[in-house]
């Protein structure tokens, strides 16, 4: 029983980190719009996070318009921070809308994941390189464009 309550308490704090800049991330795992589990590891170079309809709405605009391994192609990931939307409507309305889209997008349901940055009306950009945080950046839509140019 103590482990299993160390364990926890280890998972808990491990979500209570914010990621920086100059930080390795270790590798950490979430479910996609399917529930299956995506690890996220050293070769993911870019990690785009939405926390708000508005601005997650703004990159599955952007991404819409591009090819179904557009993400995979540039080592990139979209995670959907989801945690402040009622449980009844992320089942009965996000998550089918999500599974029409044809790119992949984590999602982070604990309200207590802080490990990522946010900015009122922006997303949140994390460029890496060999799974360290070289910058962070809060971007708006016009910018995605040119972060993968």
């Amino acid at each position: 029983m103590k482990k299993i309550i160390l364990l926890l308490s280890l998972v808990l704090c491990a979500f209570s980190q914010e990621l920086l800049v100059n930080e390795k991330i270790s590798n950490f795992s979430l479910a996609n719009q399917f529930d299956e589990k995506k690890t996220i590891d050293e070769k993911v170079q870019t990690i785009i996070v939405s926390f708000e309809k508005g601005t997650g709405k703004e990159v599955n605009e952007f991404l819409e318009e591009k090819n179904p391994d557009f993400l995979e192609n540039h080592n990139a990931i979209f995670i959907a921070n989801i945690s402040g939307m009622p449980m009844f409507i992320t089942k009965m309305f996000a998550l089918p809308k999500m599974k029409n889209y044809k790119h992949e997008i984590l999602l982070i349901y604990d309200e207590k994941d802080n490990r990522f940055k946010a900015k009122e009306g922006m997303s949140t950009l994390y460029e890496l390189e060999d799974g360290v945080i070289k910058s962070i950046k809060f971007i708006s839509k016009d910018e995605l464009e040119k972060v993968f140019l």
